[in-house]
Order: C-alpha cells, then sequence, then structure tokens
C-alpha cells in the first residue's frame, strides 16, 4: 500500500490537511480491505489505487474539514464507507452510524470497522425511510452526511426526520450541484456551498450544507 499512502500524503498535503501517520495506517488498512472485498462483490468501481486514494479518501477527508464536531452523524446510502469511514478516523470524537440498504454492503463496512478497531461507529442495513419512525434514530442526529446519494430534495426529505432542531445535511457533490437547489430547498434551509478541487486528478467538488431554519 505504499503507492496508496503516497498519493494520499501528497493530496491532504495540497489541501493543507494534517493527517497523522497513525491515521494514514488506518485508511490504508480501509484501502487494501476494500480492494480484496470487491474483488468478489461490486463496491466500488474505482480501483487503481492512486485513484481511490484521491477520489475516495482525499474527498472524504476535504469534506471532512467542513463538519461541526463533536457530533452524531448518520451517514446515508454509506456504501464502501465513504465519506463515513475517514471522517471518522481524522475526526475521532464523531459518533457515526452508517446507514445502506444493500446487507452485503453492510457486512463490509462492519468488517473494516472490527478490522480498523474504530470505537462509535457502526453500520446499519436499513432503509432511511423506516428509521425515521425509530425513537433510536427519529431527531437523534446533529448532521446527516451523503456522498452521491440522491438530488438534494431527496435527500433533504430522507434526511430532515433525522435531524435535531437546527441540524445539517452535508450532501457532497459534483460541480453542477447548485442547480439541485430549488426554492422550496432555499424556503426550508439556510444554505452554504463549499467547492474545492481535488488535486492531481482534477475533479471540481462542493458540499453543499442545508441548516434546517
Amino acid at each position: 500500500m505504499k503507492e496508496f499512502c503516497h498519493c494520499l500524503e501528497k493530496g491532504t498535503d495540497a489541501l493543507g490537511l494534517n493527517v497523522s501517520p497513525g491515521q494514514t495506517g488506518l485508511l490504508a488498512a480501509h484501502a487494501r480491505e476494500l480492494l480484496h472485498w470487491n474483488a468478489k462483490m461490486n463496491l466500488t468501481a474505482i480501483t487503481d489505487i492512486r485513484l481511490m486514494a484521491y477520489k475516495h479518501f482525499v474527498d472524504a477527508l476535504a469534506a471532512a474539514g467542513f463538519l461541526d464536531r463533536p457530533a452524531r452523524i448518520m451517514d446515508i446510502g454509506s456504501g464502501a464507507g465513504f465519506p463515513a469511514v475517514p471522517m471518522k478516523v481524522i475526526c475521532p470524537d464523531l459518533d457515526v452510524t452508517m446507514v445502506d440498504a444493500v446487507r452485503k454492503k453492510v457486512s463490509f463496512l462492519n468488517h473494516v470497522v472490527r478490522t480498523l478497531k474504530l470505537d462509535n461507529i457502526s453500520a446499519l442495513h436499513a432503509r432511511v425511510e423506516d428509521l425515521a419512525r425509530s425513537p433510536e434514530h427519529f431527531q437523534m442526529y446533529d448532521a446527516v452526511t451523503a456522498r452521491g446519494f440522491a438530488d438534494l430534495g431527496k435527500l433533504a426529505k430522507l434526511a430532515c426526520p433525522m435531524l435535531r432542531p437546527h441540524g445539517r445535511i452535508y450532501a457532497l457533490k459534483g460541480a453542477h450541484a447548485l442547480e439541485e437547489i430549488t426554492p422550496e430547498l432555499e424556503a426550508q434551509f439556510h444554505i452554504i456551498h463549499k467547492p474545492y478541487c481535488l488535486p492531481f486528478v482534477d475533479a471540481q467538488r462542493v458540499v453543499v450544507i442545508l441548516e434546517t431554519r
């Protein structure tokens, strides 16, 4: 995983992010398990270790810089663990619940959590709509995160029941995310957008933050 670590360090240095050697080791372990499991099931289409470092890991770490902390977070559609696992590694004070409707992905996520020996992070096999009816989850989170999960309108509808008053949604999006902001969303939320560029792969990204009014 030497090349992965090299690319991760280059990417985080370019963005001015502080990642310790111990954290780099944990992220490399996540990447190693992802490559291993991906050979048996479809967790990511990105299998080039260099692109994986930049497009999955550096992207998640960049977005972590916009989070309010400490916080209890629900990550919707966690898939292979992005952005939730790298966020937890770089922000260990977060309390994270990952949610995915695909059982094999949840199995992978819980395996990664055990392998990395992370505390206060777990994965649930569930549909977000169903969790809204559970007192364990309804209005119990300071923030909801999601990367490439749905358009902003659908994400907001799913995430709002999870949020405490004045909670925030952090949507990790591509360059055209602002086209998804509707007058209805602007009436319901205070909206902030934070653009950034992923280094070395020339990819434009934006975190759209929706805070309930």
